[in-house]
């Protein structure tokens, strides 16, 4: 029987997974990756071989009732008749925001697991959903060894000054700075660069992660020192449902008043529910909230180039 692991990656309106088989070679070799899309609207299960072939389409029209733990199930029946034969080893999953606590992966354990559920008003939109998946296979598998991979973590190696607010040290402390995010996305860029650019890889580099959520990273040999997003998920660039520096700016000043005054945690919450729907791409690019889409990309063009001048003018480098 071969061994293997499950990568799961759950956000706000899919559940993308992909399968590894290890142990027979230096590197993991694929086997099948899929994702359910379109959870709370019309669902839809699909997964391919590692050669492209489909092995599964499976639609739920309008099926607006079933939520994330059902189709955690739907996958996972699948995943287990599909792969009968394999032995799952263990399951990586993607967290969004690993606090001031988590600059590597970790085992999940409750301890940990009640630490991350501390973050999700920094994350709403990403990091209850992350969760969920943990609890999903803990119900199912309790003995499995689970581990959280952090998209923060990749931006823990920040200079001071591109992590530091201007505001007292005590805030610094309590976790007021500036986190970054879509770590893992720049974690692999990094990763592969030297095979495509080796030219500049070693260099100053500066790359852009662009779809429903947007940002910039400037990338020193490979090491993030500054991106633009900040305390949340919420600031730099305009995204599909986040309206860019002002809402960071607005997040940030609620993360204060937490510090200063936790009972108004229940107040913010709500208020980031709120604002945090808000279709910035869509309303200003007019027909997409995908960062990648034309009409959006004029919108991203004068905040990337702040980002540049930032990191071709200013700090870190």
């Amino acid at each position: 029987m071969a061994d293997a692991v499950l990568i799961i990656n759950a956000g706000s309106s899919s559940l993308k997974f992909s399968v590894y088989r290890i142990g027979e070679q230096d590197q993991p070799r694929l086997l099948a990756k899929g994702q359910v899309e379109g959870i709370g609207t019309s669902p839809r299960l699909l997964a391919e071989d590692a050669e492209g072939q489909m092995l599964v389409d499976r639609c739920w029209p309008g099926d607006r009732g079933a939520g994330h733990a059902e189709f955690f199930r739907v996958a996972g029946s699948w995943l287990r008749e599909q792969f009968s034969d394999t032995a799952l080893l263990g399951v990586g999953h993607r967290v969004v925001h690993g606090g001031v606590d988590y600059a590597q992966p970790v085992r999940i354990d409750p301890a940990v697991l009640e630490k991350l559920e501390a973050l999700c008003p920094l994350a709403p939109l990403h990091q209850p959903h992350n969760l969920a998946g943990i609890r999903a296979v803990a119900a199912v598998l309790p003995d499995l060894p689970q581990v959280a991979c952090f998209d923060t973590a990749f931006h823990r190696a920040h200079p001071d000054v591109a992590d530091w607010y201007a505001l007292p040290r005590r805030f610094y402390d309590d976790g007021i700075r500036r986190y970054g995010f879509h770590g893992l996305s720049y974690e692999y860029l990094a990763t592969v660069l030297p095979e495509i650019a080796p030219d500049i890889a070693s260099g100053r580099v500066v790359v852009a992660h662009l779809g429903s959520g947007a940002s910039m990273c400037a990338m020193r040999a490979g090491r993030s020192i500054d991106s633009t997003m900040g305390f949340t998920a919420l600031d730099g660039l305009p995204m599909g449902t986040r309206i860019e520096r002002t809402m960071g700016l607005a997040m940030l000043a609620i993360g204060c008043v937490l510090v200063l005054r936790p009972f108004f945690i229940a107040v913010c919450v709500a208020l980031i529910l709120m604002v945090a729907t808000w279709p910035a791409c869509r309303v200003t690019a007019g027909r997409s909230d995908d960062g990648r889409s034309d009409r959006a990309h004029d919108n991203l063009v004068p905040n990337g180039l702040s980002m540049v001048c930032k990191v071709l003018c200013s700090r870190s480098m």
